[in-house]
């Protein structure tokens, strides 16, 4: 498949700013505009009609929804709203929810795992069946096992998680090369066994930085995450981008080579910055 592109926007000063940096994204070549869910950030689905309204074909999207926070039934009358709204252009994100500050300030019970994973199929049963004649693109998105097979077995793009739990409590940390290695052959079984072939692979990147000293620029991010990368296993990283324009499009041919990646999400810092690089792709 072809390369994919999209910008995660998060900041919202005004209607006109908004819809100004809508329009720049799709001008700038991407593909997908999206909106994460979290308290302190815009309204996913409103934020998104305003981005179709603006817009004349770029997608639109929930980068991720967390089911937690919401009914099913209520949940999948947003959505096909929203797909009404912005003119068949939505792409629904769906997630468990994993930040409980956010939990906490919404006064929402943070359950276990298994839970919020069940209220995450319950929320897919029911805009699969609400949506049933006309349901827009489903992306889920993880790193767990449980979430990954669901994903493999019933979304239209499985979104990998650059970053996990640290298991020495030091809250999130990347997920290495190898790491993903074992997501992504995870997914490849569980697709194997479903018989399915037409799924694209998304990947978040969390951190992109535009240099012509590339390391340099990973020995400075090695010192930022306290050493506990070394520049080179910095820049293997599967949600990191560094170097030029023509080093980075390298990087991404190379991971989806490696992993299939062939949709990537940037975050909103680098919208101009990365609009090199799908000069170069697209």
């Amino acid at each position: 498949m072809k390369l994919r592109f999209g910008v995660n926007l998060t900041k919202l000063e005004d209607r006109a700013s908004w819809m100004d940096k809508s329009r720049r994204a799709e001008d700038l070549g991407y593909d997908v505009i999206t909106v994460p869910d979290h308290i302190g950030m815009p309204s996913p689905f409103l934020a998104c009609a305003m981005a179709a309204e603006a817009t004349s074909s770029v997608q639109v999207g929930t980068f991720v929804s967390n089911t937690s926070f919401y009914s099913p039934a209520l949940f999948a009358r947003d959505v096909v709203t929203a797909a009404q709204l912005t003119g068949g252009r939505l792409e629904v994100g769906l997630g468990a929810g994993w930040k409980k500050p956010e939990f906490d300030q919404a006064g929402i019970p943070f359950e276990a795992p298994g839970k919020r994973v069940d209220r995450l199929v319950a929320t897919l049963d029911e805009v699969t069946r609400v949506a049933a004649s006309d349901r827009p693109p489903v992306m889920i998105g993880g790193n767990g096992d449980r979430v990954l097979r669901l994903a493999a077995r019933r979304a239209d793009i499985v979104s990998f998680a650059g970053t996990r739990f640290d298991p020495q409590g030091r809250g999130m940390q990347y997920l290495t090369e190898h790491q993903m290695d074992k997501r992504v052959a995870l997914v490849n079984a569980e697709l194997r066994a479903a018989g399915r072939e037409a799924v694209r692979r998304n990947i978040i990147v969390l951190r992109t930085q535009m240099t012509d000293d590339r390391q340099a620029a990973l020995e400075d991010y090695s010192r930022f995450l306290r050493g506990t990368l070394s520049p080179e296993q910095v820049g293997a990283l599967p949600a990191v981008l560094i170097g030029s324009p023509e080093q980075i499009a390298e990087q991404l041919i190379a991971r989806r080579e490696r992993f299939g990646f062939d949709y990537v999400i940037v975050q909103e810092a680098a919208l101009d910055a990365f609009a090199k690089v799908i000069a170069l792709l697209g």
